[in-house]
C-alpha cells in the first residue's frame, strides 16, 4: 500500500489531479475561518462549545456545524457550507422520480443531465438566499431564538453594527460563499480525485477529529477530581472502532449479485454473441440519506414542545418535550421506526424495477429461473425488499453505536460521533471511492494498486519522473488565490487575536 501512494506521484495525470485537489481544499479550509463582515464569532464559538458535551450533542446545530467544517461556529463567509447544493441535489432527485418531465430529461442522456444540473444550480441560489436571510435576520433581532439558551449578558453581541445593510451584505456575501463551494465541488469532481462535494463534506468532517483526539488524550490523562478513561475502555473503544469500520466497508461494499443471461441477437450487420453478467443491487441502496432525515425529523418536535411550554407554561408540553430527547427509550422507538421508513421510501423512489425489467428483456436478456417481463420485476422487487431490510437493520445499529457510548459510557458527543452515525458512514463511503478512483489509474498505467496488481512493472523512466516546469504553469491559476486567502487568513486572526470584543 506504501508502494501505491508512492506510485501516485510518478504518474503525470493522476499527480497534477492529487495537488488540484490538495490546493483546493485548502482554499475552502481557509475560508471557514474567515469571519462574515460585521459579525463577532467569540460569543458564536463559546456558545457552540458549551453545547458539544450536552446530551444532544448541539442538536441541529451541532450537526450543521460537523457537516461545514466548523465555519457555523466561526461565522465564517463559508457558513453555509455546501448543504443547499446537497439539498437541491436532493430536491431534483426526488422530484425527477415523480414529475415526468424530469424523468424524460434525466433519461435524456447528457443533454438532460446537464439541463438538471442548471435546475440545481438555480434552485442552490435560491436556498441559499433563503437560509442566510434567516439565519443573518434571527442573528440580529431575536439570537436566542434560533440559539436556544443563548444570552447576550453571558457570551456576548454576535452581530456588531445590526441593522439592513448588515443582512444585505451578509446575505450576498454567504450566498457567495456556498456558490463558492459549488464550484469547487465541481472543480475536483471534473479535473481532480472521487466526488468533490462528498469530499468538501468528508474533510469537513474530519476537520473535527484533532479536537476529539485531544479531549481523548485529555480524559485518558484527566485532572484531580475529574472523571476520565480508564486503558481498558480505551483498549474497547479501539476495538469497537475497528468492528465499526469493517461493518460500514460490508454494508457499503455488499451487494446481491443477480445473474444476466443475453442471448445471441443481430443489430444490423452487428452480430453480439450470447453473454452473462449480472445485476448489482446494494443492501445499503439508500445510504445514509435515512439516519439523516430520521435525526432532523426528530429535532423539530422535540424543539416545537420546547417552545410551547416556554410560552404557554403548560406542563404537558414539557413532558413530551423531555420523552423526545436524546436518550431516552421513545426517542429510540420513533428514531429505528424512521430510519426503516425512511429506507424504503428512498429506494422505492429511487429504483425502479418495472424500468429494470423492461430494460432488460429489450437486450434480449434474462434471469435464470425467471420469466421476462412482470415476473422479472416482481423478483426484482421481492429481493430488494429483503436487502433493504437487511440495509436498515445495519444502519440502525451503526446509528445508535454513538448514542451509546455517550449516554452509557459517558464519552462526548465530540469523540462519539466518529464511532458510527452519518458522519462515519459518509467517511468511510467517501474514501472508499477515492480509492477506488485512483487505484483504476494506477492499473490502467500497469502499476500496482491498494489491493490489486498491475499488469507489469514500472520502467526505471517512468519512476523518476518529477514535477515538471509546464504542470507548475498549469498549477499557477490556483495558487494565486490560495496566497491571497492564506494572506487574508492571517491578518484575520491576527485582529481577531488583538482586538477582542466583549
Amino acid at each position: 500500500m506504501i508502494s501505491a501512494f508512492i506510485n501516485c506521484l510518478k504518474i503525470p495525470e493522476l499527480r497534477q489531479r492529487i495537488l488540484l485537489t490538495l490546493g483546493l481544499v485548502c482554499v475552502v479550509r481557509l475560508g471557514t475561518h474567515i469571519p462574515l463582515p460585521g459579525l463577532n464569532p467569540i460569543p458564536l464559538e463559546k456558545y457552540v462549545d458549551t453545547l458539544k458535551n450536552s446530551a444532544s450533542g448541539g442538536g441541529m446545530l451541532g450537526l450543521l456545524n460537523m457537516f461545514t467544517g466548523g465555519a457555523l461556529r466561526s461565522g465564517s463567509i463559508l457558513a453555509l457550507g455546501i448543504m443547499p447544493y446537497i439539498n437541491a441535489s436532493i430536491f431534483m432527485q426526488l422530484f425527477a422520480a415523480v414529475e415526468p418531465h424530469m424523468a424524460r430529461l434525466a433519461q435524456e442522456g447528457d443533454v438532460g443531465r446537464q439541463k438538471i444540473s442548471q435546475y440545481t444550480r438555480y434552485a442552490t441560489i435560491g436556498i441559499a438566499l433563503v437560509q442566510s436571510v434567516m439565519i443573518l435576520y434571527a442573528l440580529t433581532y431575536f439570537p436566542s431564538n434560533i440559539l436556544k439558551g443563548f444570552d447576550a449578558a453571558t457570551f456576548g453581541s454576535i452581530v456588531i453594527i445590526p441593522g439592513p445593510w448588515f443582512i444585505f451584505c451578509g446575505v450576498i456575501i454567504m450566498t457567495a460563499g456556498s456558490l463558492l463551494l459549488m464550484w469547487v465541488g465541481e472543480q475536483i469532481t471534473q479535473f481532480g480525485i472521487g466526488n468533490g462535494t462528498s469530499l468538501l463534506i468528508t474533510i469537513n468532517i474530519l476537520s473535527g477529529l484533532p479536537a476529539a483526539m485531544s479531549q481523548a488524550w485529555t480524559m485518558l490523562h484527566p485532572s484531580v477530581g475529574v472523571d476520565g478513561l480508564t486503558s481498558s475502555q480505551v483498549i474497547l473503544m479501539l476495538v469497537l472502532l475497528v468492528i465499526v469500520v469493517a461493518g460500514i466497508v460490508a454494508l457499503t461494499q455488499g451487494m446481491r449479485k443477480i445473474p444476466v443471461h443475453y442471448a445471441k441477437r443481430v443489430v444490423g450487420r452487428r452480430v453480439f454473441q450470447s453473454q452473462s453478467s449480472f445485476l448489482p443491487l446494494k443492501a445499503n441502496f439508500s445510504g445514509v440519506m435515512p439516519i439523516i432525515f430520521a435525526s432532523a425529523i426528530l429535532l423539530f418536535p422535540q424543539q416545537i414542545f420546547s417552545y410551547l411550554h416556554a410560552w404557554f407554561g403548560v406542563s404537558v408540553f414539557e413532558s413530551v418535550a423531555n420523552f423526545l430527547t436524546r436518550g431516552t427509550w421513545v426517542y429510540y422507538s420513533i428514531y429505528t421506526f424512521l430510519i426503516f421508513a425512511f429506507s424504503y421510501f428512498w429506494v422505492s423512489l429511487m429504483f425502479k424495477p418495472i424500468q429494470v425489467a423492461d430494460d432488460i428483456k429489450k437486450m434480449g436478456g434474462y434471469i435464470p429461473g425467471v420469466p421476462p417481463g412482470e415476473p422479472t420485476a416482481k423478483f426484482l422487487d421481492f429481493t430488494m425488499t429483503r436487502l433493504t431490510f437487511a440495509g436498515a437493520i445495519a444502519l440502525t445499529a451503526i446509528a445508535v453505536i454513538p448514542e451509546i457510548l455517550m449516554f452509557k459510557a459517558n464519552v462526548p458527543w465530540n469523540i462519539a460521533q466518529f464511532f458510527g452515525g452519518s458522519s462515519m458512514l459518509i467517511m468511510v463511503g467517501v474514501l472508499l471511492d477515492t480509492m477506488r478512483q485512483v487505484e483504476t489509474f494506477l492499473l490502467q498505467r500497469h502499476y500496482d494498486g491498494f489491493l490489486r496488481k498491475g499488469r507489469a512493472k514500472s520502467n526505471a523512466s517512468r519512476a523518476t519522473q518529477t514535477l515538471d516546469q509546464q504542470e507548475i504553469r498549469n498549477l499557477r491559476p490556483l495558487w494565486i488565490p490560495l496566497l491571497i486567502l492564506i494572506f487574508a487568513g492571517v491578518l484575520a486572526w491576527v485582529y481577531n487575536s488583538s482586538h477582542h470584543i466583549p
